[in-house]
Protein backbone atom coordinates (compact mmCIF):
# COMPACT_ATOMS: atom_id res chain seq x y z
CA UNK A 1 0.00 0.00 0.00
CA UNK A 2 1.19 3.27 -0.90
CA UNK A 3 2.61 4.97 2.36
CA UNK A 4 1.66 8.64 1.37
CA UNK A 5 -2.15 7.25 1.20
CA UNK A 6 -1.93 5.57 4.82
CA UNK A 7 -1.01 8.53 6.33
CA UNK A 8 -3.41 10.52 5.52
CA UNK A 9 -5.62 8.10 5.94
CA UNK A 10 -8.86 8.92 8.02
CA UNK A 11 -8.41 6.98 10.88
CA UNK A 12 -4.76 8.10 11.16
CA UNK A 13 -5.95 11.76 11.14
CA UNK A 14 -8.43 11.18 13.92
CA UNK A 15 -5.85 9.28 15.72
CA UNK A 16 -3.71 12.44 15.62
CA UNK A 17 -6.63 14.63 16.41
CA UNK A 18 -7.39 12.55 19.90
CA UNK A 19 -3.46 12.52 20.78
CA UNK A 20 -3.51 16.04 21.00
CA UNK A 21 -6.57 16.53 22.41
CA UNK A 22 -5.22 14.31 24.85
CA UNK A 23 -2.25 16.39 25.32
CA UNK A 24 -4.05 19.66 25.77
CA UNK A 25 -6.94 18.28 28.67
CA UNK A 26 -3.64 16.64 30.61
CA UNK A 27 -1.89 19.78 30.34
CA UNK A 28 -4.87 21.59 31.29
CA UNK A 29 -5.48 19.70 34.27
CA UNK A 30 -1.45 19.87 35.17
CA UNK A 31 -1.85 23.82 35.03
CA UNK A 32 -4.85 23.80 37.41
CA UNK A 33 -3.01 20.80 39.28
CA UNK A 34 0.32 23.94 39.53
CA UNK A 35 -2.57 26.36 40.61
CA UNK A 36 -4.43 24.23 43.47
CA UNK A 37 -1.01 23.50 44.92
CA UNK A 38 -0.47 27.14 45.13
CA UNK A 39 -3.73 27.68 46.12
CA UNK A 40 -3.26 25.27 49.20
CA UNK A 41 0.47 26.77 50.44
CA UNK A 42 -0.85 30.67 50.16
CA UNK A 43 -3.91 29.40 52.02
CA UNK A 44 -2.03 27.34 54.28
CA UNK A 45 0.40 29.85 54.95
CA UNK A 46 -1.98 33.43 54.88
CA UNK A 47 -4.09 34.31 58.05
CA UNK A 48 -7.69 34.33 58.06
CA UNK A 49 -8.34 37.74 58.69
CA UNK A 50 -5.65 38.57 55.56
CA UNK A 51 -7.41 35.39 53.71
CA UNK A 52 -11.06 37.24 54.31
CA UNK A 53 -9.54 40.88 53.37
CA UNK A 54 -8.06 39.33 50.41
CA UNK A 55 -11.57 37.33 49.61
CA UNK A 56 -13.53 40.80 49.78
CA UNK A 57 -11.03 42.63 47.74
CA UNK A 58 -11.22 40.63 44.88
CA UNK A 59 -15.33 40.12 45.14
CA UNK A 60 -16.42 43.84 45.81
CA UNK A 61 -16.19 44.95 42.09
CA UNK A 62 -18.02 41.73 40.96
CA UNK A 63 -21.02 43.01 43.82
CA UNK A 64 -20.99 46.54 42.19
CA UNK A 65 -21.90 45.41 39.22
CA UNK A 66 -24.17 42.60 40.54
CA UNK A 67 -25.46 42.76 44.27
CA UNK A 68 -26.58 39.27 43.68
CA UNK A 69 -23.93 37.55 42.43
CA UNK A 70 -23.68 33.94 43.82
CA UNK A 71 -20.07 33.18 43.41
CA UNK A 72 -19.05 36.29 44.98
CA UNK A 73 -21.41 35.68 47.92
CA UNK A 74 -20.70 32.33 48.58
CA UNK A 75 -17.34 33.23 48.65
CA UNK A 76 -17.63 35.91 51.26
CA UNK A 77 -19.93 34.15 53.16
CA UNK A 78 -17.83 31.11 52.96
CA UNK A 79 -14.69 32.94 54.29
CA UNK A 80 -16.55 35.13 57.01
CA UNK A 81 -17.29 31.79 58.54
CA UNK A 82 -13.84 30.16 58.08
CA UNK A 83 -12.54 28.16 60.96
CA UNK A 84 -9.11 27.27 61.92
CA UNK A 85 -10.11 23.65 61.17
CA UNK A 86 -11.90 24.31 57.45
CA UNK A 87 -8.89 26.59 56.62
CA UNK A 88 -6.44 23.85 57.27
CA UNK A 89 -8.60 21.13 55.40
CA UNK A 90 -8.91 23.48 52.45
CA UNK A 91 -5.22 23.79 52.22
CA UNK A 92 -4.72 19.93 52.38
CA UNK A 93 -7.32 19.08 50.15
CA UNK A 94 -5.59 21.90 47.68
CA UNK A 95 -1.83 20.79 48.17
CA UNK A 96 -2.88 16.87 48.17
CA UNK A 97 -5.07 17.24 44.87
CA UNK A 98 -2.88 19.47 43.01
CA UNK A 99 0.16 17.56 43.59
CA UNK A 100 -1.60 14.25 42.96
CA UNK A 101 -2.39 15.87 39.36
CA UNK A 102 1.07 17.12 38.65
CA UNK A 103 2.39 13.91 39.47
CA UNK A 104 -0.36 11.69 37.13
CA UNK A 105 0.20 14.49 34.41
CA UNK A 106 3.65 14.24 34.32
CA UNK A 107 3.33 10.19 34.27
CA UNK A 108 0.93 10.40 31.62
CA UNK A 109 2.52 12.82 29.23
CA UNK A 110 5.96 10.47 29.69
CA UNK A 111 3.88 7.60 28.50
CA UNK A 112 3.85 5.25 31.55
CA UNK A 113 1.46 2.64 31.12
CA UNK A 114 0.97 2.26 35.00
CA UNK A 115 -0.22 6.05 34.97
CA UNK A 116 -3.02 5.42 32.76
CA UNK A 117 -5.46 3.37 35.01
CA UNK A 118 -4.46 5.10 38.43
CA UNK A 119 -5.22 8.43 36.67
CA UNK A 120 -8.69 7.01 35.39
CA UNK A 121 -9.95 5.76 39.13
CA UNK A 122 -8.14 9.57 40.95
CA UNK A 123 -10.77 11.33 38.42
CA UNK A 124 -13.48 8.68 38.28
CA UNK A 125 -13.58 9.27 42.01
CA UNK A 126 -12.97 12.91 42.24
CA UNK A 127 -16.08 12.70 39.86
CA UNK A 128 -18.14 11.32 42.40
CA UNK A 129 -17.58 13.60 44.55
CA UNK A 130 -18.21 16.56 42.35
CA UNK A 131 -21.33 14.67 41.16
CA UNK A 132 -22.36 14.08 45.25
CA UNK A 133 -21.63 18.10 45.43
CA UNK A 134 -24.18 18.48 42.59
CA UNK A 135 -26.84 16.73 44.61
CA UNK A 136 -26.36 18.54 47.85
CA UNK A 137 -25.99 22.08 45.86
CA UNK A 138 -26.67 22.26 42.34
CA UNK A 139 -23.61 24.65 40.65
CA UNK A 140 -23.93 24.89 36.80
CA UNK A 141 -19.83 25.48 37.33
CA UNK A 142 -19.29 22.11 39.31
CA UNK A 143 -21.46 20.41 36.24
CA UNK A 144 -19.34 22.45 33.68
CA UNK A 145 -15.92 20.89 35.51
CA UNK A 146 -17.49 17.04 35.70
CA UNK A 147 -18.46 17.12 31.62
CA UNK A 148 -14.98 18.42 31.17
CA UNK A 149 -13.19 15.66 33.66
CA UNK A 150 -15.86 13.11 31.36
CA UNK A 151 -13.78 14.38 28.66
CA UNK A 152 -10.60 14.11 29.62
CA UNK A 153 -11.46 10.15 31.46
CA UNK A 154 -12.36 9.02 28.00
CA UNK A 155 -8.81 10.55 26.04
CA UNK A 156 -6.97 9.57 28.82
CA UNK A 157 -8.81 5.75 27.82
CA UNK A 158 -8.21 6.44 24.70
CA UNK A 159 -4.67 7.13 24.34
CA UNK A 160 -3.88 4.08 27.33
CA UNK A 161 -5.40 1.46 24.78
CA UNK A 162 -3.48 3.35 21.79
CA UNK A 163 -0.18 2.81 23.54
CA UNK A 164 -1.02 -0.60 24.45
CA UNK A 165 -1.82 -1.34 21.06
CA UNK A 166 1.65 0.32 19.63
CA UNK A 167 3.05 -1.88 22.62
CA UNK A 168 1.57 -4.88 21.29
CA UNK A 169 2.05 -4.59 17.66
CA UNK A 170 5.04 -5.35 15.81
CA UNK A 171 7.96 -2.85 14.79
Amino acid sequence: MNNRVWKGSPHRVRERWFRRLFKIGVLLKGVDGVLETFGGVLFLFMGRDTLRSLVMALTQSELLEDPDDWVANSLRHAFSHLSASGKLFGSLYLLVHGALKMFLVIALLRGKLWSFPTALAVLVAFMGYQVYRVSVHFSWILVSLTGLDSMIVALIWHEWHYLKGRLQSPA
